[in-house]
């Protein structure tokens, strides 16, 4: 167990898929470890133990106000020296996903891992409901991140699942966004063009942006869902098509990352 990086997967009341997002880096290499956010409040465990910090997805404390901003509140103010310390290390990677992308964002840690600054948000999808259907990504090339390695010439197809998944930030921060190369997928359609055409892109979301990093890449936020496609069975067309899975290789990045620092 030596060799494995070791993951928290931090939840809070009413987080889902974290046993997914465990199991996702377990068969990817690591060692995870699902942590209730107020066994670090209380001490109980600490953010320094790990490499890697995953946020799953779900609805963290209902989703009460905004997406993500309560967990993201208890983040920022009574785990911020843990928070600043863990992003100051050079060995350590965090990734959130839906949810965990939403409370990312809030905390400032995306897009330019300001704590306690927002400088983007994700807000209601423009079709004015909760999306639930697998989509299709493309990753960045532009994005020198080593989590997207391999990813960027291929169409990918995750699932995703949200009420809340539309990026959004002012023209300013947009372009320090595009001109940083920040933009990690984008939804696309069939022939691989980002596109803003529902329901190709079912949130609205500009630039077709579902996922971005901060500057050093060792960030990652996505709305999609990568944790749930790690085996060719989850595909829902499984028996009749040939599946890639495409989910897996964002974890093995991680972690081929982590052992490599």
């Amino acid at each position: 167990m030596k060799d494995k990086p070791r993951v928290i997967v931090l939840k809070a009341d009413g987080t889902n898929r974290d046993e997914e997002m465990a199991y996702a880096f377990k068969i990817a290499g690591a060692e995870a470890k699902i942590v209730h956010v107020n066994d670090l409040r209380l001490g109980v465990d600490k953010l320094s133990n790990y490499k890697i910090l995953a946020l799953p997805g779900g609805f963290a404390y209902g989703d009460d106000i905004v997406s993500g901003k309560i967990l993201a509140i208890e983040l920022t103010s009574f785990l911020q020296e843990q928070m600043k310390k863990f992003i100051e290390r050079k060995n350590t990677a965090i990734i959130g996903i839906c949810n965990g992308f939403q409370v990312l964002v809030r905390t400032g840690l995306l897009p330019f891992r300001k704590i306690g600054e927002m400088d983007a948000t994700l807000t209601n999808n423009d079709s004015g409901h909760f999306e639930c259907r697998w989509i299709r990504v493309k990753a960045n090339e532009k994005n020198a991140s080593p989590f997207l390695k391999g990813l960027s010439s291929k169409i990918l197809m995750y699932p995703i699942a949200h009420g809340e998944g539309k990026f959004f930030a002012d023209s300013r921060a947009l372009r320090q966004i595009e001109e940083k190369n920040l933009v990690a997928f984008r939804y696309v359609d069939e022939g691989g063009n980002p596109t803003q055409k529902y329901p190709d892109n079912p949130s609205g979301t500009l630039n077709a942006i579902v996922g971005i990093t901060d500057p050093t890449g060792r960030i990652l936020g996505m709305m999609p869902h990568p944790e749930c496609f790690t085996r060719r069975e989850q595909h829902p067309n499984w028996r009749r098509d040939k599946v890639k899975v495409d989910g897996l290789p964002i974890f093995e990045n991680i972690v081929e990352f982590i052992k490599k620092t």
